[in-house]
């Protein structure tokens, strides 16, 4: 009974983080860490003193629908992690283009220091 509780936080929360997600709403994203942190403790204290091999096929289905909804929340937060990496990599480029403005490789090429 405690397991299915917890299963059902932790449901509600993947569903509306992916919600927002998908939304492109980020302003809940550490609040939604927390709640998944929370359930993940719950459930594992109750996996340790559970008998894991005695759930019904209620339960087994449960946790198998849980495992899609974990994994589509999972692909949803790699493309968004994805997508920051992409952007800060164009943002370095700009910062090192503009830094980059040829100054020491013209006074070395005039020093016959450059290729």
């Amino acid at each position: 009974m405690m397991l299915m509780k917890s299963l059902d936080r932790l449901e509600e929360t993947l569903d509306m983080e992916t919600a927002a997600l998908m939304a492109r709403d980020l302003s809940n994203l550490e609040e939604f860490n927390r709640r998944k942190s929370q359930c993940l403790l719950e459930i594992s204290r109750i996996v340790r003193t559970a008998e894991i091999h005695a759930l019904d096929q209620k339960a087994t289905k449960r946790l198998q629908d849980l495992q899609v909804k974990i994994e589509a929340n999972q692909n949803i937060l790699q493309r968004h992690m994805h997508a920051v990496q992409e952007v800060a990599s164009i943002i370095s480029n700009a910062i090192q283009n503009a830094e980059s403005d040829s100054t020491y490789s013209v006074h070395m090429n005039r020093a016959g220091f450059g290729a």
